[in-house]
């Protein structure tokens, strides 16, 4: 667990899969709610935290090392959406070195920089891509840094694959220290199957689903207006989604160990749930062909 101020928590997903949306409305909901927040970007995109700052970028702790020899908090980080501080790691140029990098370099910056003790927080997320979790990007659940990780995932076999691939690393490290799992957050719930699918994964698992976030045109008009849902449409059912997500995360909620799928498993499963699928398609079709 981490020795900094504040609980420390650690959002894995695949790209693309809706992770930073996430992890940035979760920001916005406990600021709302009078909580000191800091989000770490730990994606080389550098996006994670735009919609807390208006859309606006933010320079990063590796663009801003390469190209400085002492810096400051306020080199680094701006304060965005209900006095969230946001920071992003960055990445390496393109073509050279290790993506995972930037978040060792991240975080030994973030302590060089008293951060934490100066800022107290009450909660530190941390951004993370789990397309892969080697090298940097097990930095958080690997090194305690962070004492519980969320996986965001979809009913989307990709993503299904990266949140098991996070859950044989959780596997690894928590025994000797490292993050254990808070639980799955299941995110562009659309498919009549999707909340069904990832309900057995996660038994299969011996997980857990603290959330369902359905797909909705709300939170992509509040992306177009470089906004969190919480800033953007506060009063809406999706903002009361992700008050819902924060809420747990701020609760004393249980961690456990995860028990991942081995390959032959996985694919079995997700066979399975192949046919189910067709199935049900199939039966859809072969009805309204019948009216």
């Amino acid at each position: 667990m981490s020795e900094s101020p504040g609980k420390h928590i650690a959002v894995y997903g695949k790209g693309g899969i809706g992770k930073s949306t996430t992890t940035s409305n979760i920001s916005a909901a406990l600021a709302e709610s009078g909580y000191r927040v800091i989000q770490v970007g730990c994606d080389p995109k550098s996006d994670s935290t735009t919609i807390l700052r208006g859309g606006e970028d933010l320079p990063t702790v590796l663009d801003s090392l390469r190209e400085h020899s002492k810096l400051s908090i306020a080199d680094i980080s701006a304060v965005g959406f209900g006095g969230v501080l946001c920071v992003e790691a960055g990445g390496p140029v393109p073509g050279v070195g290790c993506a995972g990098r930037g978040i060792n370099a991240a975080v030994d910056l973030l302590h060089e920089l008293n951060l934490f003790e100066e800022f107290n927080p009450d909660f530190v997320l941390y951004d993370v891509l789990g397309d892969v979790v080697c090298g940097g990007f097990a930095v958080p659940i690997r090194d305690g840094i962070a004492e519980a990780a969320f996986v965001v995932t979809s009913s989307d076999f990709m993503a299904i694959f990266a949140a098991n691939n996070l859950f044989k690393a959780i596997n690894k490290y928590a025994p000797s220290g490292g993050a254990r799992l808070g639980g799955i957050i299941a995110n562009s719930i659309q498919a009549p199957y999707a909340r069904s699918l990832i309900d057995d994964f996660a038994e299969r698992t011996g997980t857990g689903v603290i959330g369902y976030v359905p797909r909705s045109l709300t939170v992509a008009q509040s992306e177009l207006y470089g906004r969190t849902v919480i800033e953007a449409a506060p009063k809406s059912e999706q903002a009361e989604i992700y008050r819902g997500l924060a809420r747990h995360i701020a609760s004393n909620h249980e961690t456990g160990i995860p028990k991942p799928l081995n390959p032959p498993e996985l694919k079995t499963w997700a066979k399975e749930w192949g046919d189910r699928v067709f199935g049900a398609e199939a039966g859809i079709v072969a009805a309204q062909e019948g009216i």
